[in-house]
C-alpha cells in the first residue's frame, strides 16, 4: 500500500467520531475504578476490565504481576496487562503504554474525584487527564483502525501498567526487565501522557530524590541549652539552600525543549519536613510533651538537566552539608538517596516522533510542537532498561491539570488525539510495511 485513500481516512475519522459515546463511557468507567497509588488499590480490577474490553476486540491478553517490586503484596499486588493483536503478515509492532495508577485526591475538589462527571464536554475525575483519558483514546484509536484496516502488517499492543506515579518499578520497569519492551518485540512506543494534543513529547528531565536527616540531643523543653535542637540544624540547611543552592540552580538552563518555561532550569522541591515528636492521631486530645527534638528529616526532589551529570547533582548537596559540618558547632547529618533517574530524549527525527508530528499537522492543520516533560514518566525504563529509543509521549489532556483538584480531560481533545493515533497506525503498519 503506497498511501491510504482519502476515502479510507475519512472512514477512519468517522469510525473514531462515531465512537464518541463509547469513548465517554470508557473514560468514565476507568475513572470510577479508584486506582490510588499509594498504596496501589484496585489494580486487579482495572486490569480485569481492560482484559474484557480488549479480548472482545480480538486482542490476546496477558495479566502479569510484578512480584517482589516495591509495594507489591498480597493485599496490593502490582498487576499489569498487555494486549496484543497480530496483523495478517509480518511487520513492526506499535505499542500504546498507559499507566493505570492515580495520585491521591487532595483537597479543593468541587466534583466527585471518582464520579467521572461529564460537564460541558469535559470528563472530571482523578486520573481523567493523567492518564485514563489517554488510555481510553488509544483503545478507541486501535479499535477504529482495526475496523477500517483489518489487513495490516505487524502488531498492535496496548498495555495498562502499574506504579508510574511512584517510579514505575512495579510496571514498565519490571516488564522491560522481562523483555516486553525489547527492540526485537516492539519497534514503536506511544505513551499517551497529557502533554497537550498538539505536542510530541520527546523525553524528560532527570530526577534525584534524597532524605536528609539532621541530629540533635533530646532534653527538657524548658532547658533547651542542655540539649541540641535538630530542627535548628535543619533550619541552617534550608538557609544554605536559599542562599547558595537555589540561586545556582536558577542560573542553569537546558537546550531540551522542556515545558513549561520555568522547568528549563534546574529545580528542587522540598517534599516534606518533620522534626521531633511524631504527629498524633486526629482524635488525640492531649498536649505535646516538652522535648528538644533530636532528629529532623526532609525529603528533597531535585530535577536536573541533561547537561548536569548525576554525580554533580549529588555532590552539590553533599558539599553544602559538609560545609555546614565544618563551620556549625555540633552539626551532624545523614544523607540517604531514595531514587535517581537519568534524563531521556528521543530524536525528533525518530520514526515515531516524525510520524505523530505529521499526523498532528494533518488532523489539526498546524505544525506540531516538540517538547520535553518537566517530570519523568515511563519512557525512562523503555529507554534505559528496554534499550528502545523510538518512544515518545503523546496524548490528550492539559499538562498543568495533572495532580490538581477538579482534574478533567476534554472529549474533543480525546477524539482528535485518537485520530492522530489511528492515522499513525496507518502510517506505520500499512504504508511502511510493504
Amino acid at each position: 500500500m503506497d498511501s491510504p485513500k482519502s476515502s479510507d481516512l475519512d472512514r477512519l475519522r468517522n469510525a473514531i467520531h462515531g465512537r464518541r459515546d463509547d469513548l465517554i463511557a470508557l473514560t468514565q468507567d476507568l475513572i470510577r475504578i479508584p486506582t490510588l497509588n499509594p498504596p496501589g488499590e484496585f489494580y486487579g480490577d482495572i486490569c480485569d476490565y481492560l482484559d474484557k474490553r480488549l479480548s472482545a476486540a480480538g486482542f490476546e491478553t496477558e495479566l502479569i504481576r510484578a512480584f517482589g517490586t516495591p509495594g507489591d503484596s498480597e493485599q496490593y499486588p502490582r498487576w499489569n496487562l498487555i494486549a496484543r493483536r497480530e496483523g495478517s503478515r509480518p511487520g513492526e509492532c506499535v505499542h500504546f503504554n498507559s499507566h493505570i495508577d492515580v495520585v491521591e485526591v487532595g483537597k479543593g475538589w468541587r466534583q466527585d474525584p471518582f464520579g467521572g462527571a461529564l460537564l460541558d464536554g469535559k470528563i472530571y475525575g482523578r486520573g481523567a487527564c493523567d492518564m485514563k483519558g489517554g488510555l481510553a483514546a488509544s483503545i478507541i484509536a486501535a479499535e477504529a483502525f482495526l475496523e477500517i484496516f483489518p489487513d495490516f502488517a505487524g502488531a498492535i499492543e496496548i498495555s495498562g501498567t502499574a506504579d508510574e506515579e511512584s517510579g514505575g518499578y512495579g510496571g514498565v520497569a519490571y516488564l522491560a526487565e522481562k523483555g516486553y519492551f525489547s527492540p526485537a518485540r516492539v519497534q514503536h512506543v506511544i505513551i499517551p501522557e497529557p502533554l497537550n494534543k498538539d505536542r510530541v513529547c520527546l523525553g524528560h528531565r532527570g530526577g534525584w530524590w534524597a532524605e536528609i536527616e539532621t541530629f540533635g540531643e533530646i532534653a527538657h523543653g524548658s532547658m533547651p541549652f542542655l540539649g541540641d535542637c535538630a530542627v535548628r540544624h535543619m533550619g541552617a540547611v534550608l538557609e544554605k539552600f536559599e542562599s547558595d543552592l537555589f540561586p545556582a540552580m536558577a542560573s542553569r538552563t537546558t537546550d531540551m525543549p522542556v515545558v513549561p518555561e520555568g522547568a528549563r532550569q534546574s529545580t528542587m522541591n522540598i517534599n516534606s519536613i518533620h522534626g521531633g515528636q511524631a504527629e498524633q492521631a486526629a482524635d488525640f486530645t492531649g498536649l505535646p510533651a516538652h522535648c528538644v527534638p533530636d532528629s529532623c528529616r526532609i525529603v528533597i526532589d531535585r530535577r536536573f538537566l541533561v547537561e548536569e551529570p548525576l554525580d554533580q547533582v549529588r555532590g552539590e548537596v553533599e558539599g553544602l552539608l559538609e560545609g555546614l559540618k565544618a563551620e556549625r558547632p555540633r552539626f551532624d547529618y545523614a544523607l540517604r538517596e531514595i531514587n535517581s533517574v537519568l534524563p531521556s530524549m528521543t530524536d525528533r527525527d525518530a520514526p515515531i516522533a516524525a510520524t505523530i508530528a505529521g499526523e498532528i499537522a494533518q488532523v489539526m492543520g498546524k505544525a506540531a510542537e516538540f517538547v520535553a516533560s518537566p517530570g519523568t514518566y515511563d519512557q525512562k525504563h523503555i529507554d534505559r532498561i528496554g534499550k528502545l529509543k523510538n518512544c515518545v509521549a503523546y496524548g490528550p489532556g492539559i499538562l498543568e491539570l495533572a495532580h490538581k483538584p477538579d482534574e478533567y480531560v476534554g472529549v474533543d481533545d480525546m477524539l482528535e488525539s485518537a485520530e492522530v493515533m489511528a492515522r499513525s497506525l496507518v502510517r506505520l503498519l500499512l504504508i511502511e510495511a510493504v
